[in-house]
């Protein structure tokens, strides 16, 4: 009997050495396991970190457009942080295939929950195709109104800065569904003044002062035409309009000083400018 129960004992001992030296061996590879998943998502970000700034420096040096670049640094920084965490994960023994099956159907949903943000994405690639505007210009979007300096192009938004340094977002599928008018991509611009002079006035003399304004603004492109020329009859006045010529970037600087020198110039010579005016005549009636 003693026999007997020592065989059990020895059986046990048997059994439960080869379950918990296997569930020892198990429990020791999925540590290993964890611990070079761990491993590689420390490296892995660090090294795509360095990769970003890698390829940031080297684009620097370049003449790559700024718009380009800076889409391409967001994709890099995206696409390598994707492929660290896409190893980390197959090192736990998630086999690849069953990863991109995982992926396949995350996308899927994904693309129906999120198809602003896809579409976002996807202007983001026609901006950066089509190049309506780069970083540095000045654009007006019509759709709402918005305008400002484009100081970056990223994958979903592309941000403004305004003349009193606010920031707007916006997201790139409006950009790229939106009529777009770029104030500076041309080098010169046309400075188109209209000026109302009441019909007693005489249009030489009106037009003989404007050109001595216009002769004397500096940054008027002295090889382009100057037009000055009567617009239209209103009901209130004569509307004249003068046209010149400026760089870019002198554009408001200089339509700014010639409307202050015309204001000048037309009290100086006596030249009216009407305004509305409400006429008020009391008739007297007759006592009965």
């Amino acid at each position: 009997m003693l026999l007997e129960i020592t065989s059990f004992k020895e059986l046990g001992h048997s059994i439960a050495y080869e379950y918990l030296g296997k569930t020892g061996v198990k429990l020791a590879d999925f540590a290993g396991s964890l611990i070079g998943a761990f491993l590689i998502l420390l490296i892995g970000l660090k090294v795509a970190k360095y990769i970003v700034n890698l390829s940031k420096r080297i684009m620097d040096r370049t003449s790559i457009d700024p718009t380009l670049e800076t889409f391409l640094i967001s994709f890099i920084r995206i696409g390598s942080k994707i492929l660290v965490i896409f190893m980390a994960v197959t090192k736990l023994g998630v086999a690849e295939s069953s990863i991109v099956a995982l992926l396949g159907s995350a996308g899927l949903a994904l693309g129906l929950s999120l198809q602003g943000s896809l579409a976002n994405i996807a202007g983001g690639v026609i901006l950066l195709l089509l190049k309506p505007f780069k970083v540095g210009d000045y654009i007006l979007e019509e759709s709402s109104g918005k305008e400002g300096t484009v100081q970056a192009i990223g994958i979903m938004y592309t941000k403004l800065v305004t003349v009193d340094n606010k920031a707007i977002m916006i997201p790139n599928g409006n950009l790229s569904n939106s009529s777009i008018t770029n104030i500076t991509f041309q080098e010169k611009r046309s400075v188109n003044i209209k000026i109302g002079v009441e019909y007693k006035e005489n249009i030489k003399r009106v037009r003989e002062a404007l050109m001595e304004v216009i002769g004397e603004e500096p940054d008027r492109l002295a090889e382009e035409p100057v037009k000055i020329f009567v617009s239209e009859f209103k009901d209130s006045c004569i509307e004249m309009e003068l046209r010149y010529w400026v760089k870019t970037e002198n554009y408001w600087e200089s339509r700014w000083r010639v409307l202050e020198k015309i204001k000048e110039k037309f009290d100086e010579e006596h030249i009216a400018i009407p305004f509305n005016q409400l006429e008020v005549n009391v008739i007297a009636m007759p006592d009965k």
